[in-house]
């Protein structure tokens, strides 16, 4: 069966998806506006010669966002292994910043 055939049998099942392919919207317009930011924080690190990653606010946010996640009735280890790899992608682009 086709998606669309499937979505017209399932009308419930499309309204469902369609609310996640909105959330899904919606994550990826606040992860760039997150990155907007990062990149701004960056450039300040770099023209006060800061270090690119800061180990004590990683762990304050980590532990921060372990709590909100579980407060969620979120997994706090799949919360914090997203804000890890959103973190080492900040790195990277503040790394990147540092060279230039």
């Amino acid at each position: 069966m086709s998606k669309t055939a499937d979505t017209k049998a399932h009308p419930e099942l499309a309204r469902l998806r369609a609310s996640i392919d909105n959330i899904d919207a919606a994550l990826i317009h606040i992860l760039a506006e997150r990155f907007r930011c990062t990149q701004a924080v960056g450039v300040y690190k770099a023209e006060h010669g800061l270090p690119p990653a800061d180990p004590g606010r990683e762990a304050q946010q980590i532990a921060r966002l372990r709590a909100l996640a579980q407060d969620a009735r979120l997994d706090p280890d799949f919360a914090e292994k997203f804000l890890n790899f959103i973190v080492s992608e900040v790195i990277r682009h503040h790394e990147a910043i540092a060279r230039k």
